[in-house]
């Protein structure tokens, strides 16, 4: 009895086919030539994708000193910002024509980033993606090889220009006694986010009415509403929070409201982030949403070399919901 044919998989002309280009092109993209037009460059990478087409990348960087492939350290994935940069990322990398490859390290833990960055490089990846990056873990990296290290949300304008949305947007709200539920304290994110607050604060003559740090979970932010809803009511009690995520922002938010101090009559709450559940929190969340998407494509093009053909990421922009309302003395006042 004869076998049956074992089907023969997809080739570059099958690809060029079936999105209506030569193989030319159908190279071009395989290769990152930057003089792709977008929609060509999406036609093409989704006929690959239709038909399962896979490049030996192994087979081509005999020849070439690239890979193609981009490594992702990430930690902290179970967190929503980190998760939604991975997932940005991986589809910034294939929008270039890159394969990803991820590794997951204990941030705080530098030998563990370490072991993780070794990995990728063993791989032989094109440059390396830092998400939720610690202080200690950047310093790692640059100490451990030649591949380019980039860190999403590596502009800390950004991320400085977003808490200052949300410490102006209270301040006109009419608060003077605005306090601070930070990030870790290791966290690259958490401290450009504090020092935007910071920044913006002093520039409308005010200080921060008090400053707690969280591990960025809801848990976090529910242990500390504890501590200010003990301070309701005295003379130097904030009236409102930055929380430095939405998480947090939820968390706080609802140890509050257990605590019988409404959200935001009594304190005013900022989240960051606008996770996809925050429209629905009790009160709905007012937010700073950042561009990720742009961001992962900075990331992505700067690890290419082609960083001048993308795009900066938008500004941070405030969504406003319900969470945010004048101080109880201004109200009281009127």
């Amino acid at each position: 009895m004869s076998q049956p044919a074992v089907p023969r998989a997809a080739g570059v002309r099958e690809v060029a086919a079936r999105a209506g280009v030569s193989t030319q092109t159908v190279s071009r993209v395989l290769n990152g030539h930057p003089h792709i037009r977008p929609e060509t460059r999406r036609k093409v990478l989704d006929a690959i994708e239709a038909l399962d087409y896979r490049v030996n990348n192994a087979a081509r960087a005999l020849g070439t000193s690239v890979s193609r492939t981009i490594g992702i350290l990430a930690s902290d994935a179970s967190l929503y910002g980190p998760s939604v940069g991975i997932a940005a990322l991986e589809r910034a990398a294939r929008d270039a024509g890159r394969w990803v490859s991820t590794a997951y390290a204990d941030a705080a833990d530098e030998e563990s980033v370490r072991a993780a960055a070794a990995h990728l490089r063993e791989q032989g990846v094109d440059g390396i993606a830092v998400v939720a990056a610690h202080t200690g873990s950047l310093d790692a990296l640059a100490a451990g090889g030649s591949a380019a290290v980039v860190a999403l949300h590596g502009d800390a304008a950004a991320q400085r220009a977003g808490a200052a949305l949300a410490a102006h947007h209270l301040a006109a709200a009419g608060h003077e006694r605005i306090a601070l539920l930070a990030g870790p304290d290791d966290w690259v994110e958490a401290a450009a986010r504090e020092a935007g607050f910071d920044d913006a604060l002093a520039a409308r003559g005010l200080r921060r009415a008090g400053r707690w740090s969280g591990d960025w979970t809801a848990a976090a932010g529910a242990a500390v509403a504890v501590e200010i809803a003990a301070l309701v009511g005295r003379p130097d009690a904030p009236t409102a929070v930055f929380a430095s995520n939405d998480q947090m922002a939820l968390g706080l938010a609802a140890g509050l409201t257990r605590a019988g101090v409404d959200v935001p009559a009594r304190v005013s709450i900022v989240g960051f982030d606008d996770n996809p559940d925050a429209a629905f929190y009790a009160p709905a969340l007012t937010t700073v949403r950042l561009d990720i998407e742009g961001e992962a494509r900075r990331c992505i093009a700067a690890l290419v070399d082609r960083a001048d053909a993308v795009a900066p990421a938008s500004a941070p922009v405030l969504v406003e919901r319900d969470s945010v309302a004048a101080p109880a003395s201004r109200v009281n006042d009127t």
